[in-house]
C-alpha cells in the first residue's frame, strides 16, 4: 500500500484556511497534515489565537513563524493602525485594490511555507486563496500561483505542489465544501473580522463576504451562533 504524501497548510484561524486545513486532512491523511501560521503584525491578531485553537481541535501540529517586514513597511490598513479598513464589499465593476490588500504577503507567506516545508520532507503546500474573491487580490490569481509554484521548484530544487482548492468557488460553494470535510465546528472558532471584532464587526467588506456566503448557502454561521450568546475569546 502506498504511503500519503506529507501536506502543509497554510492556517491564519480564518475561513478559507480553516477549510483548507480539513480539506488536507480528508485528501491526504490527517496524520500527514501540519500547520505553518505567521505573525506579520496584523491589526486582527486575534486570528493567532483562532489558528492556535483550530490546530489544536483537529489534532494538527502547527508552527507559528514571525514576519515583521509588512509592519514596517506599511501603507495597507491590516498592518498600519492610522489607516481604517474599508468597509462594505465591493462588486466584479470596481478594479481598484482595497487598503485591505498587503503586497507580496501571499508571495512571501507561500515562500517561507515552502522553504519550512522543503526541511521537513514534505511536498504539497495548501492554501485558501480564491481568485472568485470580491478584492481581486493580484496574489490571490491562479496565474500568479502556478507562476510561484515553478519559482520555488526551481530556486528549491523541489517538487513543491501549491494546491489551492477553493480557487475558483463562491463564498457559498467553501461552506459547503466545509460541511462536508466536517470543518463547521472549527469555523465556530474561526476569525475573518480585519477589525479583530468579537463578535464580528459585521461591517467590514471581510465580515460582509462571509455573512453572505452563509446567506447564499442557507447556513448558519457557526461564528456567529457561539459569539451571539456573549462568549468572547
Amino acid at each position: 500500500m502506498n504511503k500519503l504524501p506529507k501536506a502543509l497548510v497554510v492556517l491564519s484561524g480564518g475561513q478559507d484556511s480553516t477549510t483548507c486545513l480539513f480539506w488536507a486532512m480528508r485528501e491526504f491523511g490527517a496524520p500527514n497534515v501540519e500547520a505553518v501560521t505567521f505573525d506579520y503584525g496584523q491589526r486582527h491578531r486575534i486570528e493567532l489565537d483562532c489558528a492556535r485553537t483550530i490546530a489544536r481541535m483537529a489534532g494538527i501540529r502547527q508552527t507559528e513563524l514571525p514576519i515583521d517586514t509588512f509592519a514596517a513597511i506599511g501603507g495597507n490598513a491590516l498592518t498600519d493602525n492610522s489607516i481604517t479598513p474599508e468597509e462594505n464589499a465591493r462588486d466584479d465593476a470596481d478594479t481598484t485594490l482595497p487598503n485591505t490588500f498587503v503586497p507580496g504577503r501571499n508571495l512571501i507567506f507561500l515562500t517561507f511555507a515552502a522553504a519550512f516545508a522543503s526541511t521537513r520532507g514534505i511536498d504539497h503546500i495548501v492554501t485558501g486563496v480564491a481568485q472568485t474573491d470580491y478584492s481581486g487580490y493580484p496574489d490571490c490569481r491562479e496565474n500568479t500561483l502556478k507562476a510561484l509554484e515553478l519559482a520555488l521548484r526551481l530556486g528549491l530544487d523541489s517538487r513543491a505542489t501549491l494546491h489551492t482548492p477553493l480557487m475558483f468557488m463562491s463564498k457559498a460553494e467553501t461552506v459547503q465544501l466545509a460541511q462536508e470535510v466536517g470543518a463547521m465546528p472549527a469555523l465556530a472558532y474561526s476569525h475573518t473580522c480585519y477589525n479583530g471584532a468579537v463578535p464580528p464587526c459585521g461591517r467590514c467588506a471581510s465580515c460582509e463576504l462571509r455573512a453572505k456566503g452563509f446567506l447564499e448557502a442557507g447556513v448558519d454561521d457557526p461564528l456567529v451562533v457561539r459569539t451571539q450568546g456573549g462568549e468572547h475569546e
